[in-house]
């Protein structure tokens, strides 16, 4: 190992050799650099998702909240109804209420449901 031959590396070369671990740094930066902002953006849409989720969840809840307590506020006048007439008088009320209440419902969540469609692909 001792009689190993006195090569030189030419000066091109390593100047070569120098400039392509230069570029490939630059490279590897500009890489990195464009996964931390990806890495960025998809924690936003993350926290966005996040938030309409907690949005819907919370109105799903307050809704349930609704319709059950209709249902019973309706349970408590049918036991204090008289006759049969005044059942179907409660019932039909209760029907006509309910489809107006979830109509309004649904319209509700369609409009949360959009707008976290709109707020995920403007990112």
């Amino acid at each position: 190992m001792t009689n190993l031959p006195n090569y030189q590396i030419p000066t091109e070369m390593r100047d070569f050799a120098e400039k392509s671990v230069d570029q490939a740094r630059k490279a590897f930066e500009g890489f990195m650099t464009a996964a931390q902002k990806a890495a960025g953006s998809a924690e936003d849409a993350a926290s966005n998702a996040q938030t309409n989720v907690k949005g819907l969840t919370t109105k799903a809840i307050t809704a349930a909240e609704t319709n059950i307590n209709a249902a019973f506020d309706l349970a408590q006048k049918l036991v204090r109804a008289k006759d049969l007439q005044e059942v179907i008088a409660l019932q039909t009320e209760f029907a006509k209420s309910q489809m107006a209440n979830i109509q309004a419902q649904a319209k509700e969540f369609g409009t949360i449901v959009q707008n976290a469609a709109s707020s995920v692909t403007k990112k």
